[in-house]
């Protein structure tokens, strides 16, 4: 009987957070597509098409934000549900606690969160980092500002200091779009600048392509391509580059130990991992906090006020997550605590809470 009356909780469960995904995801589609309208509708490549692909891409990356709160939702909604249909009241009184009546609920938390780990994460990096290309491509021959988005690099190269700078990173960072190169004289002058439609990082030089030249005193020359030499390697390139939100799970271990090679600060790659790494405990601490305000059986209104208790408590576990990573990512913090305490405290509170309401 218990492990048919699991399965039948697992479904429901599951059944509800699907739901719950194609609810968000049309959504955030609707909402991302028209900002994304209304702030390039100008740029002289964008189409409703490119739009809505572009809209596309982001959209694994923004849900990944959601998951959280679509497993305390989801868990809400799928035990009230029960509740007014007096399911829970039947399986109360066949003697089946609630410690056994809540463990198909945890199960298909913490599997939903292996899956998000596991598909949509990998879908969300690449996701967002063609999305990034799409929106560069568009603003090449634009005046709309990407600042927020610019990488830059440094290189000293036989005794020329130069300046690279890019609109958009591809190829986990060995391929800029819209780059611009500007070189110093031995004063710390500007003497050259060259903008380039793409660069490609070979060994030992640069690959410029479509390149405008302009120097001090001269006309602006176009060359077909350049190479500009450098002593940057493709690992060092792709460290300094790279973002942690746009790294897949699978490649973030190996990310860390090439970032320690060169001495790059880890921290912020270290608390993505184990960020991921918990994120499956973390919505078995929301599905807790959901069984909290849930539970307490109600034929007809579940009771408002404990409702948006539930709401809210998942709402501050989400934000002192986001914050306490920020001090992981800023080094203020280790990194496995910053991705782990707050969890396990979480975890601990709504055991602790449920086991006041049930056991006394």
């Amino acid at each position: 009987m218990i492990p048919t009356l699991g399965f039948y909780f697992f479904r429901r469960y599951v059944m509800t957070v699907l739901w719950f995904l194609v609810g968000i995801f049309a959504l955030i589609f609707i909402i991302d597509f028209s900002e994304t309208s209304n702030r390039m509708s100008g740029l002289a490549d964008y189409t409703a098409t490119g739009g809505l692909l572009l809209t596309a891409l982001r959209i694994p990356m923004i849900l990944m934000q959601t998951v959280p709160f679509v497993a305390l939702f989801a868990g809400m909604t799928a035990l009230i549900s029960l509740n007014r249909r007096y399911e829970l009241v039947v399986t109360r009184a066949t003697g089946i606690s609630v410690w056994q009546f809540l463990r198909p609920f945890v199960v298909g938390s913490f599997l939903f969160g292996i899956l998000a780990v596991t598909a949509i994460n990998p879908l969300a990096a690449w996701g967002a980092k063609q999305a990034e290309i799409i929106q560069a491509e568009w603003s090449a021959n634009s005046r709309a500002s990407s600042a927020k988005t610019v990488p830059w690099l440094r290189q000293i190269y036989k005794n020329e200091d130069i300046i690279i700078g890019a609109k958009a990173v591809s190829g986990e960072g060995t391929q800029l779009i819209g780059v611009t190169v500007i070189h110093f004289d031995a004063q710390g002058r500007i003497g050259l600048r060259q903008d380039a439609e793409s660069a490609t990082l070979h060994d030992g030089y640069w690959l410029l392509n479509d390149v405008l030249e302009t120097r001090n005193g001269e006309l602006p020359r176009r060359l077909p391509t350049v190479q500009l030499g450098t002593n940057l390697k493709r690992e060092f390139v792709q460290e300094r580059l790279e973002k942690p939100e746009s790294i897949p799970f699978f490649d973030l271990g190996r990310k860390i130990e090439v970032a320690k090679s060169f001495g790059f600060p880890t921290d912020a790659m270290e608390t993505q991992f184990h960020s991921l790494l918990s994120l499956p405990l973390l919505l078995v601490a929301m599905t807790l906090i959901a069984a909290c305000v849930s539970l307490k059986f109600s034929r007809f209104n579940q009771s408002r006020a404990v409702i948006l208790g539930g709401i809210l408590s998942g709402f501050m576990l989400y934000v002192v997550t986001v914050l306490v990573r920020a001090f992981g990512s800023s080094g203020v913090v280790p990194p496995f605590v910053a991705a782990w305490l707050p969890v396990i405290v979480a975890m601990a509170l709504g055991a602790t809470i449920l086991l006041h309401q049930e056991d006394g």
